[in-house]
């Protein structure tokens, strides 16, 4: 039954404002949704190995959930409690030492010689103590009250954790029905169907396993590092190291070579030399190894976009931007391209010359 103009703008109008009532009213759960589709698509395969082993989709699916349970909530609680205790810490060696050693670093004769240089070429005055005295204490001040408000949230947090753990069930159960109901509203070839559930598939793999994965791996490289060298606040600094690691070029690097600076500095070469050794040969090793092993094959994007993309998602979206701003950039691209060859394909079949059958 074909609809005329005024029946299709009805339906139109009426779509419109379900879709967004719908949206209003899953929007409360949307980020655990969105968290239960990027687990799911990584842990998927562990399901379908219970599966075939257990032969019983259920209690598959329940273990695959206390697999995912465990790994989230052991490393994560012991990481957000030590690192609440250690930048508490930290504001207070501010406040009591007045920055003392950083003082002490800025009057070594090296440093004075290169700040001197500095202001004569550039004709300014620099006023390095105030500006990270200032700055470090605004910092930790800010990460410290990130860290209660999302204590005072603790029951939101818990909330939308079950409801994660609750979709990713019915997810095992159900996701591949929904991906196939879904991919038969696209007004798409199969092809270009299958073409976007894999685009999609290795972005969140390369993202979570090369990023993510990397990233915990050079953190908690780097906190046992500093742990072992008897630094203080080893998984503040470890933690800094793992977010760093997302900026390209610099990476881990830029953490834990600005330790090692501070190090040889202060005089503790033993410790500098360790730190470099272990830095150079495991720390940073760990992104030139295990992340082109992990994506190799998969969707690959330039590091300047995947950068913009992950500061830019973490921005929009929060921590799960981590990989719906690359995912968002991955499908506007593969949704272009499509547009592209369908435009392409449209022109050759116009220009075609038709054929004359000749008896």
């Amino acid at each position: 039954m074909s609809l005329n103009k005024a029946q299709s703008f009805i339906l139109i109008v009426f779509l419109t404002i379900f879709a967004y009532l719908t949206y209003n009213v899953i929007e409360p759960f949307l980020r655990a949704v969105l968290w239960a589709i990027v687990f799911g698509i990584v842990f998927y395969p562990l399901y379908i190995f219970f599966k075939k082993w257990l032969k019983v989709e259920a209690i598959a699916s329940i273990l695959t959930l206390i697999i995912i349970v465990f790994i989230i909530v052991g490393p994560f609680s012991y990481v957000v409690v030590n690192l609440i205790s250690e930048i508490k810490i930290f504001l207070k060696q501010i406040e009591a030492s007045n920055l003392e050693k950083i003082r002490h670093l800025i009057e070594h004769p090296t440093v004075k010689t290169l700040i001197l240089k500095i202001e004569e070429t550039f004709n300014v005055e620099i006023d390095i103590t105030g500006f990270l005295m200032q700055n470090i204490s605004n910092f930790g001040n800010t990460l410290a009250s990130k860290a209660t408000h999302g204590l005072k949230n603790i029951f939101l947090i818990v909330f939308d954790f079950i409801f994660m753990i609750f979709t990713l069930y019915f997810f095992f159960l159900d996701g591949p029905k929904f991906i196939t109901k879904l991919k038969g509203y696209l007004p798409m070839t199969e092809k270009q169907k299958d073409r976007l559930v894999k685009v999609v598939q290795d972005m969140v793999i390369s993202t979570i396993y090369g990023g993510i994965v990397v990233s915990l791996v050079q953190g908690f490289l780097s906190g046992v590092v500093f742990y072992s060298i008897g630094l203080r606040s080893p998984v503040l600094l470890g933690t800094a190291a793992s977010v760093m690691s997302f900026i390209p070029v610099m990476g881990a690097f830029s953490v834990w070579g600005t330790v090692d600076v501070l190090l040889f500095l202060n005089g503790s070469y033993i410790k500098g030399f360790i730190l470099l050794f272990a830095g150079a040969f495991g720390i940073s090793l760990v992104d030139n190894i295990l992340k082109p092993i992990i994506i190799s094959g998969r969707t690959k994007m330039p590091i300047l976009i995947v950068f913009i993309c992950v500061i830019g998602g973490i921005k929009l979206f929060g921590l799960i931007g981590l990989v719906m701003g690359p995912l968002a950039i991955v499908l506007f691209v593969s949704f272009f391209e499509i547009f592209l060859r369908e435009e392409t394909d449209e022109e050759v079949v116009q220009n075609e010359p038709l054929e004359v059958n000749k008896e």
